[in-house]
């Protein structure tokens, strides 16, 4: 079956397992215990479906970026009320796998190509590059605005 063949659906749990293995990877790297990578696993396949099921449905990377972190957050925040900094770790570790590398990487690299004594199309080089980091920019953003406002609504009382 090729790639272009898979339907949405498929395509999500494609991108929910890859979310969930990469996030346990974080949590590893983040030294949890092993109950906590099981929720930092689901948190990242979460986080990523939803993201992928946002994008499919036409939302930028940015917006459904914003809403799969809020997701991520919000169920954290409704499975673990006790945990305080530990549900924000978790949802934290959900969430990297969604960091754009590959706009970080594009930017980077045609930032140095325009350090080259002979830059070739220097101003489209910029361009492209200025607009990648904008993606990175906007995106981590989205995330973090995602994952603050559901610990900052459960620490009032007025929500």
């Amino acid at each position: 079956m090729s790639f272009l063949s898979w339907t949405v659906g498929q395509y999500v749990l494609h991108q929910a397992l890859f979310g969930a293995i990469a996030a346990a990877g974080f949590g590893v790297l983040f030294n949890f215990g092993a109950r906590s990578l099981v929720w930092c696993a689901a948190m990242g396949a979460l986080a990523l479906a939803v993201r992928t099921t946002g994008q499919s449905a036409g939302w930028s990377l940015e917006a459904s970026s914003f809403v799969a972190a809020l997701s991520t957050s919000g169920v954290v925040y409704v499975v673990f009320p006790r945990l305080g900094a530990a549900s924000n770790a978790i949802a934290l570790a959900g969430c990297i796998p969604m960091v754009p590398g590959a706009f970080f990487s594009q930017a980077l690299l045609g930032f140095l190509a325009l350090s080259a004594p002979d830059a070739h199309h220097a101003d489209v080089t910029i361009v492209q590059s200025i607009q990648a980091m904008l993606h990175v920019f906007f995106t981590v953003g989205a995330i973090g605005a995602g994952l603050a406002i559901p610990s900052h609504m459960v620490r009032h009382d007025g929500f």
